[in-house]
This record gives C-alpha cells, sequence and structure tokens, in this order.
C-alpha cells in the first residue's frame, strides 16, 4: 500500500498525488490518502515517518519536516529545536508538516518537487 499524507489545498500536494495515482493503478497497488489536516498525526506516528524519511539520525533533519514559513515556526522557536520538540509542535499543530509525503514500503519522500516521490517506487 502507498500512502500520501496531503492537503488538497496544496498544489504541490495535488500534482504529487496525481503521479502517485498513477503508479498506484499501473502497479495495481491500494492507496491510501490522508488529508493530515483533518487527521492530524500523532507523536508516534510522525517519529515513524521521520524514520521512513531516513532522516531520523540527525536531529537536524528533522527541519525537512516542518514548513518553516507558518507563523508558529517562527513563534515556538522551531529552527533550533531538537526531534522531540519539533515532533511534539508538528502534532500539536498539523499545518507544520510538510507536504506532500508519501510512504511506501518502510520508506518515506516529500514531494517538493513531486516527481522526488518517484524514487520511493524505483526502490521497490
Amino acid at each position: 500500500m502507498i500512502t500520501i499524507y496531503h492537503n488538497p489545498r496544496c498544489s504541490k500536494s495535488r500534482e504529487t498525488l496525481a503521479l502517485v495515482q498513477a503508479y498506484a493503478d499501473q502497479a495495481q497497488l491500494n492507496l491510501q490518502v490522508i488529508d493530515y489536516q483533518k487527521t492530524p498525526l500523532n507523536f508516534d506516528e510522525l517519529q515513524r515517518l521521520l524514520t521512513a524519511l531516513g532522516t531520523a539520525d540527525d536531529d537536524g533533519d528533522v527541519q525537512a519536516m516542518l514548513r518553516n514559513n507558518e507563523p508558529e515556526y517562527a513563534s515556538l522557536n522551531l529552527a533550533d529545536a531538537d526531534t522531540i520538540t519539533a515532533l511534539s509542535a508538528i502534532a500539536a499543530h498539523p499545518h507544520l508538516l510538510q507536504r506532500p509525503i508519501v510512504s511506501y514500503q518502510n520508506n518515506a519522500a516529500i514531494g517538493r518537487p513531486p516527481e522526488h516521490v518517484l524514487s520511493l517506487f524505483k526502490k521497490a
């Protein structure tokens, strides 16, 4: 199964969803679309996603999961946040999660640019 953490209001997220849907249809795979603002991820889910992104070894890499242009990013001083603080902030403020993120076979990729997620399917 392929999972996309999606924001339907975001053009990059919609573009990524279209790419992933095409791949899922071609490969006859199920696709789970999660609107993470309506169904926020909890801390443990975010930690697993960070691990799947391959960035869990270094606290600084959690920054890739954060949208640094959101007001809470500055007000919560997330530029220097450790992993626990950053993931807790995302759990409390789901719009801080970078979008979209696609997860497949214990790996994940951020769809910026959308074509970046296609690397997940080359590993399969």
